[in-house]
């Protein structure tokens, strides 16, 4: 199904070239669009389960979009149709969908994407409006896909993009909600977790993470950069509850585009990106 507003300054879909997008798994962003016309853009989404090292105790069974917490990132340009397939590979069962707010139309794409268990669907959307928007499954009940980690970010390019920049990283903020360790047959704590229906109805997280574990940014994987280099972060907060108040220590940020917003002038000189 294609939510087609009308608006002559769009080229009829069948006319537009095919592309299929470039997805990178954070902290990694697609490179730039070069090209200065729209065409039909092919994203390949599929929910799967994970299990992961969530902190250096415990592991968590992640709910994800092409394995990864957060999903891909997704680089699109204004005026491009993306044709958005969905594929269901959770093998518990649980329908899952695509709430995307680049998207225009009933429930950002989440009423023509819900997808039983190893089903697909595919959707079409034209991207109206430039900037940077979450993504994330809309199946009841909220909260609990989006804590178990089914979102991520897409970014429109408007005609003219932002300058370039040296580095750019791909970052976001969520919490997770957990049980205490069950107690193995051996008498020892297990070092797997499970999700905490109660702690997310308390906004009580257990963890507080950038890109989906305690350890993403830090240790062996940070983010790098000479000296000089000019550095942008794609940054988003997943929640479910909280706010973010994400900063760096000792430094500012030279521009701040507020709420995803590419069209209107940055906040500049900034110390904190609040979200």
């Amino acid at each position: 199904m294609a939510f087609e507003p009308a608006d002559d300054g769009f080229p009829e879909i069948s006319s537009l070239p095919k592309e299929v997008a470039v997805l990178t798994s954070a902290p990694n962003v697609p490179p730039p669009i070069t090209r200065k016309h729209p065409v039909l853009l092919q994203v390949a989404l599929a929910t799967e389960t994970k299990l992961a090292q969530l902190t250096s105790q415990y592991k968590y069974e992640q709910w994800t979009f092409n394995g990864t917490v957060p999903g891909p990132f997704i680089r699109a340009r204004v005026g491009d149709v993306v044709e958005l397939t969905l594929t269901n590979k959770d093998p518990a069962g649980n329908p899952h969908n695509i709430d995307c707010h680049a998207f225009t139309g009933p429930g950002g794409g989440a009423a023509v994407t819900t997808v039983e268990e190893n089903e697909s669907k595919t959707a079409r959307f034209k991207l109206l409006y430039p900037g940077l928007y979450f993504y994330h499954c809309a199946a009841a009940p909220v909260p609990v896909h989006i804590a178990n980690g089914m979102y991520g970010l897409m970014y429109v390019q408007p005609e003219e993009d932002l300058p370039p920049a040296d580095k750019e990283y791909y970052v976001m903020q969520s919490e997770f909600y957990h049980e205490p360790p069950e107690i193995d047959d051996d008498g020892r704590r297990s070092d797997t977790v499970e999700f905490s229906y109660p702690n997310g109805l308390r906004e009580e997280p257990n963890v507080i993470a950038f890109n989906g574990s305690e350890s993403a940014l830090t240790r062996e994987k940070p983010l790098k950069a000479n000296v000089g280099d000019s550095v942008r972060i794609f940054f988003g907060n997943a929640g479910p509850n909280l706010t973010s108040a994400f900063h760096v220590i000792g430094s500012h940020f030279k521009n701040v585009y507020r709420d995803g917003d590419v069209i209107n002038p940055p906040v500049r000189a900034a110390f904190s990106l609040v979200c």
